[in-house]
């Protein structure tokens, strides 16, 4: 018999023992998006999500991170990697050209209060969801595809996961593949909207609940089109297959320093290092010119952003904040950003080309080159991996570093040198202590915010 690419999948992914290093690279991927839901929270779309979540799939065992709230494990999925992916704050990986970790991260720490999930294999199903989350995506041709967006397969890598920590069947686990690919949000209108602004974005919270839908529905016989990744003209089978389990790619996971679209990285890193090298005063500079690739271009890329979410899409005004506020108005983007005029007159004084050889390198790379016209002269710089990059990479220290600037006026002492600690605990095999800080409620209740204040918020 003949097995689909699904089978072939869920077949490894049901036998898999996941080394300690791949373990070790999921608990750098979890403090990270630790960072990023802090970070996110308390948004006015977090808030949101959290308060309909209540409505939709009302109480349950898993925690709601830091609100002191339950829910079910899909609810408490949906509201956390909501939060998780509020900011763009969040992990990614070069080869998925999308974000695994705001899905898969709370997927499987919606199980912490089960008897059967300890740390080692709360890490290894993170790692495996990884793994079958990345391939899938990487198997298409991500030049012609007409959306990137990460919610078209993350659900895939949550049932991956999932399945492996429920003990599912090959079966069972191909099948919930299949059901979370087949009914994942479809994003059918990024490719023409002119409203990348918008609050659903790359539609991370639905593909990830979904996963947690469609792993119970084939833990109870529900079926689905098995031969999904069957098809030569959307997946390389060999991508998708080859080589699984001999280098995790968990391991090659990027971080991000700054809030925003990861396209946008390598031109701020080059505007800042001009900016420091030279001395160049914000006031003197007459415009910037940016080498960079197509995809680029296709963002929304507005001078004068009016949310949070267009403005992580532009790249014109990440670089104009960047140049008039420094690198820590990046981390996060705040809403007091989006009216700083001087910021504004800078990003409307950026142009955008596509260099051929930039164009060449992406996906795999994004690459970005910076030219700032000044009074007094013209400076120049090329990035080609951006911080952050497995070839440019965030150590633990600069992981820890990126936590404590989130966490600096979010959040208490207590909760700014516990995360780190529970973070560490997990590492050495205890998940108590991280379970605790996600139960904690940290933050208020959108019902503790009045309508005036949430109208506030929202502005």
């Amino acid at each position: 018999m003949t097995y689909t690419a699904a089978e072939q999948l869920a077949e490894w992914v049901s036998a898999s023992k996941v080394p300690d290093e791949a373990q070790i690279g999921a608990a750098k991927c979890v403090f990270d998006v630790m960072t990023a839901a802090i970070a996110g929270c308390q948004t006015p779309n977090a808030m949101a999500v959290r308060r309909i979540a209540r409505a939709t799939w009302g109480q349950g065992q898993a925690a709601v991170w830091f609100s002191g709230e339950r829910s079910t494990a899909a609810g408490a999925t949906f509201v956390n990697a909501a939060c998780a992916c509020s900011l763009d704050l969040d992990d990614g990986h070069r080869a998925a050209s999308g974000h695994p970790g705001a899905a898969i991260i709370p997927g499987v720490l919606s199980l912490l209060g089960s008897p059967s999930l300890d740390a080692q294999r709360a890490l290894a199903a993170i790692a495996i969801g990884y793994e079958i989350g990345v391939r899938i995506s990487a198997a298409r041709d991500l030049r012609s595809v007409p959306t990137v967006n990460s919610g078209l397969w993350s659900g895939q890598a949550v049932a991956a996961a999932i399945g492996w920590l429920r003990g599912l069947s090959r079966s069972q686990i191909a099948h919930a593949i299949s059901i979370a690919g087949t009914t994942a949000p479809s994003q059918s209108a990024t490719p023409y909207t002119r409203f990348r602004g918008n609050s659903v974005k790359e539609g991370i919270p639905w593909g990830a609940a979904n996963g947690i839908l469609a792993i119970d529905l084939a833990a109870q016989g529900f079926t689905g089109p098995v031969d999904i990744l069957d098809s030569s003209e959307r997946y390389d089978r060999a991508r998708l297959l080859n080589g699984l389990g001999t280098s995790w790619l968990i391991n090659s996971t990027y971080f991000k320093p700054y809030s925003c679209c990861r396209w946008i990285h390598a031109p701020i890193d080059a505007l800042l290092a001009l900016l420091k090298d030279h001395d160049i005063a914000p006031g003197t500079i007459v415009d910037i010119d940016v080498e960079t690739f197509g995809r680029s271009l296709t963002l929304s890329n507005e001078v004068a952003p009016v949310t949070l979410e267009g403005a992580q899409y532009s790249l014109p005004f990440c670089l104009g904040v960047a140049a008039t506020r420094g690198a820590s108005a990046l981390l996060p983007l705040s809403s007091e950003s989006l009216t700083d005029q001087s910021a504004i007159e800078i990003a409307g004084r950026v142009r955008m080309t596509v260099n051929p050889e930039f164009e060449l390198m992406f996906p795999a790379a994004v690459p970005g080159r910076v030219r700032i016209n000044t009074t007094s002269g013209t400076f120049e710089r090329t990035v080609l991996a951006p911080k952050g990059e497995p070839t440019n990479p965030m150590s633990w220290d600069d992981i820890g570093a990126k936590f404590q600037a989130i966490a600096a006026g979010r959040v208490d002492a207590r909760v700014a040198a516990g995360i780190p600690k529970a973070i560490d605990a997990l590492r050495r095999g205890d998940a108590a202590p991280l379970r605790a800080m996600l139960e904690a409620r940290l933050f208020a209740s959108p019902d503790d915010v009045s309508p005036a204040e949430r109208l506030e918020l929202a502005q």
